[in-house]
């Protein structure tokens, strides 16, 4: 399982497992928390062709799915 810390998760890379479109490598670019600092919302935006994307962030935990950093 990947660890993630949600206070550091905007600006960090991720690479996608199974490629969609030529869409391998992410970084998150937004990160919305709610009054009790608990991720409500979380964007990520394909570094290829800049289009981006509102993901549940506790997806980034599961190896199936994504690795930490661009490999």
């Amino acid at each position: 399982m990947n660890r993630v810390n949600p206070k550091v998760l905007l600006h960090s890379k991720w690479t996608k497992t199974q490629v969609t479109a030529k869409e391998k490598h992410f970084a998150v670019i937004e990160v919305e928390f709610d009054d009790n600092q608990k991720v409500i919302s979380c964007v990520v935006e394909a570094v290829m062709t800049r289009n981006q994307y509102q993901i549940n962030w506790r997806d980034l935990k599961q190896p199936s799915l994504w690795r930490q950093g661009w490999v």
